[in-house]
């Protein structure tokens, strides 16, 4: 059954119940302007309680919010009760909620293109909001007033950029002024995990530079990242001008990291941690640097080649650093390396498979014990042997001109 259908068959039972129910957000606002989207959220008037006994597979996942998810033919929906949120006092969520019919759940939600629901029954839009106009007018809006919509939940000015940036819409002056006058007040109420969340979001709908153009403009970039206070906006766009030649799948961290051209390894890994990367993420900025500062090098050894061709974010790394590059340039740049890779295949594919040309046994026979010193041989006789283009173990062993 399709996600469509099984949503429906929700629908169709709350209705069965006599409980108005619609699909709602970003599904609406996704099939007006005729864009895929991969789940479906339901409102409806149904208490909570209801829809947990109307339904044999849910999960409780905001009980106290009137939100559960109901597994139907595989798919996993949101179900939310139609409500009022409560006052706020973390700048994250409200302290309660209450009841409520469509109109006040629409004004309740953070923009106008979110607000919209459909009826997949009687095949209509319902539009409290004037959503379906501002979709129409490429507008972002805050519903009702912006600075309450943004101290409500303050990751929503974040959103507005990642918003306006993936549909190429403007934010509405009233919604920007609301952004410009609240942006000092994003921490500590909102986790910079969420944060980091919204840039990934953000990174996936090109052009991403200008989305980080934008965040500054409205003072979020600064705020996010203190070192850019006082960084002018055409530093921020020269500094991110190469961005847009980044290849598919470079990581968000190699993106943002443009921000900041002269930092330190060591400055990069606090900010590594400050975002809370995963070690997956942090060991690529580890990675980038070295690979920047091998290709910054006149001089090169094969072996290190060898190392760095074989580690499984070279390809990545290389195509960043051609980025930074003239057309010209980065041809004939990326031709060396392809040419290079070529040369150094068998190599590359032994330190990938942990194939050594010699290994412990080897030098053990020519009276070399365990210990630091057969770790330095086994290292330099690698060295060695890519260098030099030798296999024999017997060979690299001479060049080693072991002296017992």
């Amino acid at each position: 059954m399709s996600l469509f259908d099984a949503a429906l068959h929700i629908v169709e039972k709350l209705r069965g119940r006599g409980y108005l129910s619609y699909f709602a957000g970003g599904w609406v606002r996704d099939s007006l302007m005729q864009v895929s989207s991969s789940d479906i959220d339901i409102a409806t008037e149904a208490p909570i309680q209801e829809v947990e006994s109307l339904f044999s597979y849910t999960i409780p996942v905001g009980i106290s919010f009137g939100i559960v998810i109901v597994v139907e033919r595989g798919h996993h929906f949101e179900v939310a009760t139609f409500r009022k949120d409560l006052s706020y006092s973390d700048g994250r969520r409200p302290e309660g909620i209450e009841p409520a019919d469509a109109s006040q759940d629409a004004a309740r939600r953070d923009f106008t293109i979110n607000g919209l629901f459909f009826d997949p029954i009687e095949q209509k839009v319902i539009d409290y909001v004037e959503g379906r106009k501002d979709l129409e007018q490429g507008v972002i809006r805050a519903i009702g007033d912006p600075s309450k919509r943004f101290l409500e939940d303050r990751l929503r000015m974040i959103r507005a950029v990642r918003y306006a940036n993936r549909f190429q819409f403007y934010i509405e002056k009233e919604t920007e002024k609301a952004i410009l006058e609240n942006a000092h007040l994003l921490f500590p109420s909102v986790a910079i995990e969420r944060v980091w969340n919204e840039l990934c979001k953000m990174a996936t709908h090109p052009p991403f530079d200008r989305a980080l153009a934008l965040l500054h403009r409205l003072k979020l970039l600064p705020i996010i990242f203190p070192d850019l206070k006082k960084v002018e906006l055409q530093e921020i766009q020269n500094r991110l001008k190469s961005v847009a030649h980044f290849p598919e799948g470079a990581p968000v961290i190699a993106k943002v990291l443009e921000l900041f051209p002269s930092y330190s390894l060591e400055e990069k890994e606090r900010l590594a941690t400050y975002l809370k990367l995963s070690n997956k993420e942090r060991d690529f900025v580890g990675f980038l640097e070295k690979a920047e500062q091998t290709f910054g090098k006149k001089k090169v050894e094969l072996s290190q080649w060898a190392h760095l061709y074989a580690h499984p974010s070279f390809s990545l790394c290389l195509k960043i650093h051609a980025a930074h590059l003239a057309p010209r340039e980065r041809r004939l740049f990326l031709e060396e390396h392809e040419e290079r890779t070529k040369k150094l295949k068998e190599p590359i594919e032994r330190i990938q498979t942990k194939r050594p040309y010699l290994t412990s046994a080897h030098l053990r026979e020519v009276g070399i014990p365990n210990g630091p010193r057969m770790g330095q041989l086994l290292k330099r006789g690698e060295q060695i042997a890519i260098n030099k283009n030798l296999k024999d173990p017997q060979k690299i062993i001479e060049q080693l001109n072991i002296k017992n």
